[in-house]
């Protein structure tokens, strides 16, 4: 009788030493998908008699369970889940688990560093450093030591920017409706709600999971209630943002700049292309998350997730309850 297989569904990364190590200790066979990333089928095909997955962004729906009946257990190499169908996961007692909390610290230090960006206009200076040599390369250059800071979503991740904030701004607000009221305390925020977020800040930094909730959350009406021209960061996931709302918001004044690391369409393509071209705008490639020692924890903890949810371990990262 064969081991079981656990396949790696969505590749990416330099080695996975650790995680084959780890799985043939334990008594199962590890594979790696090498063919055609956008060939669903074909990698479907490759895990038939797979028990467990490690993902990165493929969609798991209902389908592809199917499609796989051996499967037990599905570790994402990541925080975020919407490209995962967990109600189908959990009718065909299918675990799934995520990787929380991993690169709170990376997250956040790209997202203080797209504020900064903004504020100082950074790319622009670099830009005209020899046409405009110690001139201002831009109007407004702001301070933040006088400054109100909004973050949506007070996680891990939205946490560890409030500590990291608390001495450079002079009040920070937060917004959770899912956190408890010492966890406000902790990080040094005023519990606050999205309308008064959206009138009394000066910086504005998107934090929250990607749900129905808050998918276009930042719509047209979210830009209307803005009061000081604020500075938007999206280090959180790109449909949070209603990216043709943002883009008439810069034009017409209402936002200042926007600092951004996640988009609608990834990699973005000419549906945001004057988003991400515009002079107020500040684009990165969604690697807010990564530092070498983020990535090696993420691979190291999605890994002994799945071999815990197959051993029927209860772990904290488990999306599908008990």
């Amino acid at each position: 009788m064969s081991a079981p297989r656990i396949v790696v569904f969505d590749t990416g990364y330099d080695s996975y030493d650790y995680e084959r190590q780890l799985f043939e200790n334990a008594g199962y066979r590890f594979e790696i998908y090498r063919g055609d990333p956008f060939d669903r089928e074909q990698k479907i095909a490759f895990c038939r008699n797979a028990v467990g997955l490690l993902i990165r962004s493929s969609r798991m729906n209902e389908s592809l369970y199917d499609s796989i009946p051996t499967l037990k257990a599905i570790a994402r190499y990541g925080v975020g889940h919407d490209n995962i169908d967990l109600e189908g996961a959990k009718r065909r007692n299918i675990k799934i688990a995520n990787v929380q909390g991993y690169a709170s610290h990376s997250v956040s230090d790209h997202a203080l560093s797209l504020m900064y960006a903004c504020a100082r206009l950074l790319p622009t200076g670099v830009a005209h450093i020899h046409d405009k040599f110690a001139a201002p390369p831009g109007k407004p250059v702001i301070e933040f030591h006088d400054k109100t800071l909004g973050i949506v979503g007070l996680g891990r991740i939205g946490g560890c920017l409030s500590r990291k904030c608390q001495p450079l701004f002079t009040r920070i607000l937060a917004s959770d409706p899912y956190i408890p009221d010492e966890r406000f305390r902790e990080f040094g925020a005023e519990k606050s709600n999205l309308d008064a977020i959206l009138q009394h800040s000066d910086v504005i930094s998107l934090h929250c999971n990607l749900t129905k909730e808050t998918t276009g959350l930042f719509d047209a009406a979210a830009f209307a209630k803005m009061q000081r021209q604020p500075i938007i960061i999206n280090t959180a996931r790109g449909p949070v943002l209603d990216e043709p709302a943002l883009l008439k918001a810069l034009n017409n004044g209402t936002v200042l700049r926007a600092g951004l690391d996640v988009f609608v369409k990834e990699p973005p393509d000419e549906s945001n292309a004057e988003l991400l071209m515009h002079p107020a705008v500040i684009a990165t490639g969604h690697y807010g998350w990564y530092s070498e020692t983020a990535s090696a924890e993420l691979q190291k903890r999605a890994a002994d997730n799945l071999l815990a949810l197959l051993n029927g371990e209860e772990i904290e990262d488990c999306l599908t309850g008990k």
